[in-house]
């Protein structure tokens, strides 16, 4: 029994022996004698009362945020211990899964709905060197944050947000309008009228199918000691890549969500043609206008990304009478652009992120679902393996991403 519990009882059971000493008309010394001790040590049980409340606060904030950890600690080492192979092998010839590889399809079940069986998207990621940004903003609901999918692709290096959503269509409220300063006039004026706020939101729907497939042979299933990194190579890096061209120039037609640059009308994301991309000046053009947008306070706040061919030309480009190349200026400043091959030839994007606020959102629905084939090549024993994907994609606010195209 927690010690507070112990002195509120205590507590009770003195206040009822006050209370029938003190309706006593006349009580005598010894009455008189006991009221006394009873009240004080009523006053001391205040104290230490209060003592214990702070002291089970804090065991109990210890507690949790160990619990926490503990309950993260735990999913990662599920994660870390699943095996593909089993997987190939339960489609293949119905195995049956076993260990930590059962334990996570179990628990993938139970929040979400899968014709095939549930993989993990961390299962797909590429595990060295990656990091997780921190600073996200909270949407309308909490969720958890997913393990990017493309620790190294173009999407995550400016700015893109990858979210993991169980189902449903999720909004995310930004407000337009609020506040607004203003001086009184007069001692007795007022300091200005009152604006409504305001807000726009951002949605999220499971409106979009990406799929991977893959055949494995006879000979791949008897082989199973490579058959895991095989699946998770091939599979990771064509959903990689297909995610990347989709952020960048998905045409919202055809299944596929609207990126960046063929949607920059749609999304109120400012696209500025100019004479050439192989000047730091109309880079620089641009992080002016972040700036006076009060998006960024210093130019090494801004991402650039560009293809290989833009990088050349800054690098070849020397400013006169100096040693010191265009993209010597634009290191100066703290920008390291990069490059990628998914943007098109002269054309580069800039992106920021504000007050924790990603450019865009990458919204991933549960799991990789992976659903066997073993008829399609069944004259060969080979089985052909789909995985499918459900997401959306959206940018945020359109004063955070801008677009320079040669002319």
């Amino acid at each position: 029994m927690l010690n507070s519990t112990k002195i509120q009882r205590e507590q009770s059971e003195l206040r009822q022996k006050l209370a029938e000493l003190s309706g006593k008309d006349q009580p005598d010394e010894t009455e008189i004698r006991q009221m006394n001790e009873l009240d004080k040590r009523y006053q001391d049980n205040e104290i230490r009362y209060r003592a214990a409340l702070i002291s089970e606060d804090a065991e109990r904030r210890e507690a949790g945020a160990e619990l926490e950890k503990r309950e993260g600690k735990e999913w990662g080492d599920l994660i870390a211990g699943f095996e593909a192979r089993q997987v190939a092998e339960a489609l293949d010839h119905g195995a049956q899964l076993s260990g930590r590889t059962a334990e996570v399809v179990a628990e993938l079940r139970s929040q979400g709905s899968f014709q095939g069986i549930p993989v993990p998207l961390e299962v797909l990621e590429q595990r060295a060197g990656e990091t997780v940004a921190a600073g996200l903003y909270e949407p309308k609901q909490t969720r958890d944050l997913v393990g990017r999918i493309f620790p190294q692709s173009v999407a995550s290096k400016i700015g893109v947000q990858s979210v993991n959503i169980p189902f449903g269509a999720v909004e995310y409220p930004f407000l337009t309008a609020g506040a607004v300063a203003g001086w009184a006039g007069t001692e007795l004026g007022d300091v200005g009228a009152p604006q409504t706020a305001a807000t726009t939101e951002i949605t999220l729907k499971p409106d979009h199918n990406l799929g991977a497939q893959m055949v494995i042979s006879r000979k791949s299933l008897k082989q199973t000691a490579g058959i895991e990194n095989a699946i998770r190579a091939d599979m990771s890096a064509a959903i990689a890549a297909a995610l990347d061209d989709a952020v960048i120039n998905g045409t919202g037609a055809t299944g596929q969500p609207l990126g960046l640059i063929p949607g920059a009308a749609t999304y109120g994301i400012a696209s500025t043609d100019v004479a050439s991309l192989a000047t730091w000046a109309n880079f620089r053009a641009e992080v002016v206008e972040f700036m006076e947008a009060n998006a960024i306070t210093d130019a090494s706040q801004v991402r650039l990304a560009f293809p290989p061919a833009i990088w050349a030309g800054l690098d070849g480009a020397y400013v006169s009478g100096t040693a010191v190349t265009e993209l010597d200026r634009m290191a100066s400043h703290g920008i390291k652009p990069v490059l990628a091959n998914q943007i098109p030839a002269d054309t580069a994007i800039l992106t920021t992120t504000v007050q924790g606020v990603a450019p865009a959102v990458l919204g991933l629905y549960g799991a990789v679902d992976l659903i066997r084939d073993p008829y399609t090549k069944a004259a060969s024993g080979q089985l052909v393996l789909t995985g499918i994907v459900t997401l959306d994609f959206t940018a945020t606010r359109g004063l955070q991403t801008r677009i320079l195209t040669v002319e």
